[in-house]
């Protein structure tokens, strides 16, 4: 089954430049190392899922020529994964409620930093109404699309990853265990996420990654969630193993 998958923004939190930084990949020309805040696209018969709304939501949809979306996809509460919420409201105003899927404890979060948008009475009528889905089963379907979460650690929170077909998208994740690892089984396209060269608090590193790679042995895998300090992509991507690539804004990849 076709299915595609655009990686709408690459980078970590602060993106990349980083504001104000003099670091050299942070000046370099290359459009690669330039990285919005880590979002997805993925597109299946005829269905379009985004994954996660950050900061730098508005500017992907404008770049990649988006008018219309049948479900958001949310990994964790974050505000680099959350904070452009309310640039929903072009596609709702046109499409009207938008189907939105989360656990309890993200929808929690946003209702408390977005309180605006999840009001019923008296509701400001230019604010977007989402459907919010709350899931917490190994399986749910989103307009007749079968999705899988997957449950990893993110230091010190919990963060699904999602499954659709042989196409599996996970960031910000830390540590999986082998259960959740079951659901990763035979995939076409892995993407995950991979910090730096230096092990961090809540992020793989690079040799993290490729241990988790060698465990999941999917046929193809792109690294997203990158910072400035893993250097830059013309130097890096030729040092990986085999089928093991960078991601970067805007790159399309079908199964």
């Amino acid at each position: 089954m076709k299915t595609k998958i655009t990686i709408l923004g690459s980078g970590t939190s602060q993106g990349i430049p980083v504001i104000g930084s003099t670091h050299p990949v942070c000046l370099s020309d290359d459009p690669r190392d330039k990285r919005l805040r880590v979002s997805a696209m993925i597109e299946t018969e005829g269905k379009r899922f985004i994954i996660d709304v950050g900061p730098d939501f508005r500017q992907q949809m404008l770049t990649n020529k988006v008018t219309e979306i049948d479900a958001v996809l949310f990994t964790h509460e974050h505000a680099d994964h959350t904070a452009g919420l309310d640039d929903l409201r072009p596609f709702y105003f046109r499409q009207g409620d938008l189907d939105c899927y989360m656990t309890h404890r993200v929808h929690l979060a946003l209702q408390q930093r977005f309180s605006y948008m999840f009001e019923t009475v008296n509701k400001y009528p230019g604010v977007a109404t989402l459907d919010v889905h709350e899931f917490d089963k190994d399986e749910f379907e989103v307009k007749g699309i079968r999705v899988t979460p997957v449950l990893a650690d993110h230091g010190y929170i919990p963060v699904h990853g999602f499954r659709i077909n042989d196409v599996a998208y996970m960031t910000d994740v830390k540590t999986i265990t082998d259960k959740e690892l079951k659901k990763l089984e035979n995939l076409d396209i892995l993407v995950i996420n991979m910090l730096r060269h230096e092990p961090h608090n809540t992020h793989l590193n690079l040799d993290e990654a490729l241990e988790l790679i060698n465990k999941i042995s999917p046929q193809r895998t792109y690294f997203t969630h990158i910072s400035h300090h893993l250097g830059f992509h013309a130097e890096v991507e030729p040092t990986l193993p085999d089928n093991v690539y960078l991601a970067y804004d805007n790159l399309e990849i079908t199964t």
